[in-house]
């Protein structure tokens, strides 16, 4: 028996515990196909204010509009998957490493369980635990990586594990294959060159915003055909949106439109994604419309819809 979203037409709408698209709320994932995960983490985030702890529970409030059916992907993921929300990994905020450690404990669960995991984070450190958690089945990925930045620095201010540093971990421990990596939207200015330069040595494609005016939104598509191969894992950070679009964010003047974002996240039709997460919405700082957390709780959204396990 498929497990259904909650009709909002029976529920009021801030009955019983929160979750995403008003979905079972289920703490053992044995059974499901997809396993929504909250992961309040922002203990990695060293350069910009903290606030993406809240995203969470403003993602899943955001949700509560979206209904079943997706017609741009003529897809009612409810009626082939069974899909619930667990719940947010228990962070200890005094405790990093314990955190990182839940998280990878929290996803590796779902994962044994056979549920693809879609994330809901936190600051883009916790990357790094959520692919250790799936390597318990899934290693390497490839990875497509919609982001203002490379995310491929060694540290920052001495930090080898924060949010500009998951993809080269996850490159060193093999997490991630390199010459199966898409980063989409990068702009934002670095530290160093060494950034960059590590990710491309590493045989990673960095796709601009300057590479996408001058080549269109098709290009990057065609661009797909580097992930082929396996299985692979998607990353958003919010950031990758121009800030008219995503104002609780890293603001990086320049990016994607919603538009382009929702349609470049559509043409990954047909790969097999095994996990993905969503980071980066500061919260406190959004809109009185709440379009940040509206705006991505779309995009995973279409996540759910995207995923197809044969």
């Amino acid at each position: 028996m498929k497990l259904q979203p909650i009709s909002s037409k029976k529920v009021p709408r801030f009955a019983g515990i929160c979750t995403f698209l008003r979905l079972p709320h289920v703490e053992d994932p044995t059974g499901l196909d997809i396993a929504i995960l909250g992961v309040p983490f922002d203990g990695g985030q060293t350069t910009t204010v903290s606030g993406a702890r809240f995203a969470p529970r403003a993602v899943r409030e955001a949700s509560s509009r979206i209904k079943m059916y997706n017609p741009s992907l003529g897809v009612n993921p409810y009626e082939k998957y069974n899909v619930a929300d667990c719940g947010d990994v228990a962070i200890n905020p005094l405790d990093l490493e314990a955190s990182r450690q839940a998280i990878t404990d929290g996803v590796g669960r779902a994962v044994d369980a056979g549920a693809v995991p879609l994330c809901i984070g936190g600051d883009h450190s916790v990357s790094l635990p959520i692919l250790r958690g799936l390597a318990r089945r899934h290693k390497p990925v490839g990875l497509v990586l919609f982001d203002a930045h490379s995310d491929t620095s060694d540290e920052y201010f001495g930090i080898r594990y924060g949010a500009g540093t998951p993809f080269r971990r996850a490159t060193e421990e093999g997490l991630i294959d390199p010459k199966r990596t898409l980063q989409i939207g990068l702009r934002g200015s670095t530290y160093s060159a060494d950034e960059h330069e590590y990710a491309l040595a590493q045989g990673m494609e960095l796709i601009t915003m300057d590479d996408i005016m001058e080549n269109g939104l098709k290009w990057v598509v065609e661009r797909y055909g580097k992930l082929q191969g396996g299985p692979i894992y998607v990353s958003i950070d919010i950031d990758a949106l121009d800030p008219a679009y995503a104002l609780a964010s890293a603001p990086n003047p320049g990016g994607l439109s919603a538009r382009e974002l929702i349609y470049l996240l559509r043409r990954l039709r047909g790969h097999q994604i095994v996990g993905a997460d969503i980071v980066e919405v500061n919260a406190p700082y959004d809109s009185p419309t709440k379009m940040t957390a509206c705006l991505a709780a779309q995009l995973l959204f279409d996540l759910v819809c995207l995923i197809d396990k044969g």
